[in-house]
């Protein structure tokens, strides 16, 4: 623990010996020690991811079934996911770029801003007049809001950790981003909405919002935060073309970004069919409902720590190809036959859902691996990777807007099932130079602890 240094009023150091020469330490220098380079787990600067993630996971669990209680058409429905996913792919590739104009710190300050203003578009207009085009306008644009405020912090962190303790600094990023998204967010909502309503559950989301972005944009001082972290030599411009370009100039960078969507495209669209059919066919109340959600995405967020240390034993890519692509394969299929079956059988759903938690997990130390297909250019395979967890978020809603009508939800899943497969098999084809992925246990390796990917 840092008390100050050696300036500070409890100062623990040795007394310096004036004939002895020392070798210059970075934490000898006050302006090289940040707060991602103590060696102790994250405190107020996550708290405010966490609580800002939270308010914006507590819809996830039931805003489907609400709108659709109110008159909107199932279709319609998942189309306003698909739209809001549109907005928040695109807000996810551009993150790194502003970034890079403005500073990680601005970024994360514009993602408060249109979050909170256009929840209040969706709220005070939207939904009372019941307007659908207002909750395209409304709900859709909202998804620029937390990719700005989260991804603008990874960069942040990106460009702040050292290597040496890059993944852990990444995995408690991720801790936090699962955590609230849907964990605690499913929970608040199904311990406010029997006692307050559905509606002003969505309120309460946007304090807990504003209560999150603020903690984090006021209370962390740390000075990288308003830096512009461009590579020397190398304009905005160029970097933007260049995180669209290496999707081609680098085939690999592109297997890798569509590996990423298809981490968590059936999460997104679960949000929009599993509510419905988990209450409605399956015979489950919707306070169950989040609490399914919310053991699934608790299990998720160990598993993502889990997943990092062994990725670093066995090979990242034989974790993202077998636990990522294989175990999700499986678990979608389970997760929906088990309980169809069984019935309203909490026990065994619960068993169902974290490890359909789990494996999302799995796909883990995709982010150590997209940087090191193209270490000249990280930040643009980071800008691919950003792109490919945003994409997410809109393929999932659309595969189920495109084919829940012929299919059915038995369909959908089976589509999700497939896509899982296919990552599987393109995940083999992610080989890195050697000496760039950890070795298997036994083996020598000097390689970061990596990053999760289900977000």
């Amino acid at each position: 623990m840092h008390y100050g240094g050696a300036r500070g009023p409890f100062c623990w150091c040795r007394r310096r010996n004036p004939h002895r020469t020392e070798r210059p330490s970075p934490v000898q220098d006050p302006s090289a020690e940040t707060w991602l380079t103590r060696p102790q787990p994250p405190r107020t600067e996550h708290l405010g991811l966490l609580l800002f993630m939270i308010g914006d996971g507590v819809e996830s669990g039931y805003l489907s079934p609400y709108l659709i209680d109110r008159g909107i058409p199932e279709s319609r429905v998942a189309l306003l996911f698909t739209v809001y996913g549109i907005a928040a792919g695109i807000a996810a590739w551009l993150s790194g770029v502003l970034s890079d104009l403005w500073g990680p710190r601005r970024v994360m300050g514009a993602g408060l801003a249109v979050w909170a203003l256009f929840q209040l578009l969706f709220l005070t207009a939207a939904l009372p007049l019941t307007s659908y085009p207002l909750m395209l306008l409304g709900y859709g644009l909202r998804g620029l809001g937390y990719p700005l405020f989260a991804y603008g912090f990874l960069v942040w962190i990106a460009g702040v950790a050292p290597r040496a303790r890059l993944g852990t600094a990444m995995g408690w990023f991720w801790f936090a981003f699962t955590g609230g998204l849907p964990t605690l967010g499913s929970l608040v909502a199904s311990g406010l909405i029997p006692r307050i309503g559905a509606y002003a559950t969505l309120w309460a989301a946007l304090a807990l919002v504003a209560a999150g972005g603020l903690t984090a944009l006021l209370l962390v001082r740390d000075e990288h935060g308003a830096r512009r972290p461009r590579t020397a030599g190398e304009r905005p411009l160029a970097t933007l073309v260049g995180s669209v370009t290496v999707l081609w100039r680098n085939p690999r960078v592109g297997v890798g970004a569509l590996v990423r969507v298809v981490n968590t495209a059936s999460q997104f669209g679960f949000f929009v069919i599993l509510p419905v059919h988990f209450t409605k066919t399956v015979g489950f109340t919707l306070t169950q409902w989040l609490h399914l959600l919310s053991a699934m995405f608790a299990t998720n967020i160990f598993a993502n720590l889990l997943f990092g240390v062994v990725g670093d034993r066995i090979g990242w890519r034989r974790t993202i190809a077998w636990f990522g692509g294989a175990g999700c394969t499986l678990s979608t299929l389970l997760l929906y036959y088990v309980p169809t079956t069984a019935g309203p059988n909490f026990p065994l759903a619960l068993l169902v859902a974290a490890f359909y938690g789990a494996t999302l997990a799995g796909y883990v130390p995709i982010s150590a691996l997209m940087p090191s297909l193209e270490p000249r250019h990280k930040g643009q395979a980071l800008a691919a990777l950003n792109l490919g967890a945003g994409a997410s978020t809109f393929v999932g809603p659309a595969v189920v807007a495109a084919f829940v009508g012929p299919l059915g939800v038995e369909g959908v899943v089976w589509i999700f099932a497939g896509m899982y497969a296919v990552s599987c098999a393109l995940t083999l084809f992610l080989k890195l130079p050697h000496g760039s992925e950890p070795a298997p246990a036994g083996h020598d390796a000097a390689a970061p602890h990596t990053t999760p990917a289900s977000a």
